[in-house]
């Protein structure tokens, strides 16, 4: 019990010292620059203060079970050898994760209602809902397709910067054909999908995976899933935004 709060208080510290830099920020512009009087100033200590709270017991509960977690089942499926079991967990793990990301939901909601302004989507709330809805589904599938592709990567032993070079060649190519006001959107969406909730199960799967592989280094073939995870929204995404735009 005394270890898990040192455990604990040391992951606010961490918290607190990440939180810092903008804190000194906004108060700095706010003060030395604005020079005006801070409205809410209460509100928004207690906010600040819940944030670093809740995200301190966010990053302690990944570490302390989602993460290993997922590094064991991903060593324990690649031990016992079922590529199809490991495949399928992989594709769930990636659709699960983006799918519950904090980050994805803002930026789509935001998405939704400029496409509703802009006269790309009926400006109604079922429109922006279903556009919404289907933002989300659509980078929480390239994930999953990513992870797929990541896990075969790690076991057929695929090289990983001709892989992502060509990737990246395929969204230019994409991005000369596809609706202009979808383009920053699924750029955006390569972004949001790298967050709190995504990274450590992805880090956890590829260095799980390259763990239990007798010829495969943990170092240089565990990592490398988060890099696919930020590639492939951006693909899906442009082929969902020339979707919507043909229909």
């Amino acid at each position: 019990m005394t270890k898990t709060l040192r455990t604990l208080w040391k992951h606010v510290a961490g918290s607190s010292r990440d939180l810092a830099p903008i804190v000194i920020v906004i108060a700095f512009f706010q003060i030395v620059v604005l020079q005006e009087p801070l409205d809410g100033a209460l509100s928004i200590a207690i906010g600040a203060v819940l944030v670093l709270l809740g995200l301190t017991m966010f990053v302690f509960g990944l570490e302390l079970a989602l993460f290993p977690i997922g590094e064991s089942l991903a060593f324990a499926l690649a031990r016992k050898g079922s590529v199809f079991w490991l495949l399928i967990f992989a594709f769930l793990l990636g659709f699960g994760t983006t799918i519950a990301e904090p980050a994805l939901t803002a930026v789509a909601k935001e998405a939704s209602q400029v496409a509703a302004g802009a006269g790309t989507i009926a400006d109604t709330d079922a429109a922006r809902a279903n556009y919404l809805l289907g933002l989300r589904i659509t980078v929480a599938l390239s994930v999953g397709v990513a992870l797929i592709v990541g896990v075969l990567r790690i076991l057929l032993a695929w090289s990983l910067p001709v892989m992502i070079i060509s990737g990246y060649a395929l969204v230019i190519g994409m991005t000369t054909v596809a609706p202009p006001d979808i383009v920053g959107i699924a750029y955006d969406s390569g972004g949001v999908t790298t967050s709190t909730v995504t990274v450590p199960l992805v880090a956890a799967l590829g260095v799980g995976m390259a763990s239990s592989l007798r010829d495969r280094n943990p170092m240089t073939d565990g990592f490398g899933l988060i890099a696919f995870a930020s590639l492939t929204p951006i693909i899906f995404v442009l082929a969902y935004g020339g979707i919507v735009a043909w229909f």
